[in-house]
């Protein structure tokens, strides 16, 4: 192929030939390329059905030797909350006061009374005691029986369901496996003795925790003790909601204690204070579906992790001690500026360069042993 430069005159000279470029070969494989139009590329202000163009978003190949680009970070979701099942929530039970219960048993006992005296077998020393009239008694039959059992059934019903309410206690009744609702009330009561009864803590509680694994916000790791003061709010779901309650409150501070960093009692004031309410904050919502009341988590001891803590040990001494010679150096310059400033104010010494210098350096050495050697 020939190339010639173009002119409106003809060339005097022979035309140059040069050979064709020749296509280099492709080092990525399998790749697919795309070609873009070049006015594309410079347009500033788009027009009127312009297709937009959105940066492409390309990982690394394995075997390409493609480095990668720019990658969008994805927005973290929010957590999703514990769900219960939505009908488990704590209703009243129905009860019966004390005295329905006792008069209930006192009838069944009068009736097996009556049906012993009726079948001839009360003895005689009972019926003076209880003056009863003679009677021969028409012995143990088919509705004597009867009688007993449906006395007897009454005394156990009225006797067995009596119950003794407390302040600061509750009952979680349950029926072969449903939720029959919870009682408060305290005093004597009577429940029906069919039903199932799970005694419920609900008074305010204080739980110390024992040593979790923690980490500042240097990653370093720790060990807090936490101090969680909490109650059971809703007994249906704290009962049944989940296995135990209190394992499950106990796992939730230690998810918590993973997510926020906590700081050791040296620290700001205010970073103790905001990791104690971050404490509280995500405990309770993670507590508050399963009918836990959670009011503060507070870290009451906080400690660095056994591998970790003689080397921080040793950095702190470090720190203090940097700290200690900082101040010093300080406090020997600020003597030895304030001595040269009143010696030459008032006075007292006329000094060059040289001789202020070497007043300086004789000064601070004297400062600094007379410091040594009191110990400060």
């Amino acid at each position: 192929m020939s190339t010639t430069t173009p002119s409106t005159e003809e060339p005097e000279g022979p035309t140059e030939t040069t050979a064709a470029p020749t296509r280099p070969a492709r080092l990525i494989q399998n790749e697919a390329t795309t070609e873009i139009p070049v006015h594309l590329l410079f347009r500033d202000d788009p027009e009127t059905g312009a297709v937009p163009l959105s940066p492409a978003v390309v990982g690394r190949r394995q075997g390409t030797g493609e480095q990668p680009r720019f990658r969008r970070p994805v927005p973290a979701g929010p957590r999703p909350a514990p769900q219960v099942d939505p009908a488990l929530v704590e209703r009243p039970a129905r009860v019966l006061p004390g005295s329905a219960g006792v008069l209930a048993g006192a009838c069944g006992m009068a009736g097996c009374v009556a049906t012993s005296w009726w079948a001839g077998v009360l003895s005689p020393l009972a019926v003076e005691a209880l003056r009863l009239p003679e009677y021969a008694g028409a012995g143990l039959g088919p509705v004597q029986w009867a009688a007993y059992a449906g006395a007897g059934a009454l005394s156990l019903f009225g006797f067995g369901g009596l119950a003794r309410g407390r302040t600061g206690r509750a009952w979680v009744l349950g029926l072969f496996g449903r939720y029959r609702g919870t009682v408060r009330r305290t005093g004597l009561m009577w429940v029906n003795p069919l039903l199932l009864r799970r005694r419920v803590d609900v008074r305010l509680r204080h739980w110390r925790s024992e040593p979790m694994p923690a980490a500042d916000a240097g990653g370093v790791a720790l060990r807090v003790v936490v101090l969680v003061v909490w109650r059971v709010r809703d007994t249906a779901r704290a009962t049944l909601g989940v296995e135990d309650h209190e394992t499950y409150l106990r796992e939730c501070v230690e998810a918590a204690l993973v997510r926020v960093p906590v700081e050791l009692p040296g620290s700001a004031r205010a970073s103790v204070d905001s990791a104690a309410e971050a404490l509280t904050r995500l405990v309770a919502a993670d507590a508050g579906p399963v009918g836990l009341e959670v009011f503060s988590v507070q870290p009451v001891r906080v400690e660095y992790a056994p591998e970790v803590a003689a080397a921080m040990h040793r950095r702190r001494i470090a720190a203090l001690d940097a700290q200690h010679r900082a101040s010093v150096l300080t406090s020997v310059v600020d003597s030895v500026e304030d001595t040269v400033t009143r010696l030459t104010m008032r006075g007292l010494v006329e000094l060059d360069d040289y001789e202020r210098k070497a007043l300086v350096k004789d000064l601070t050495v004297a400062f600094c042993a007379g410091r040594g050697e009191t110990g400060q």
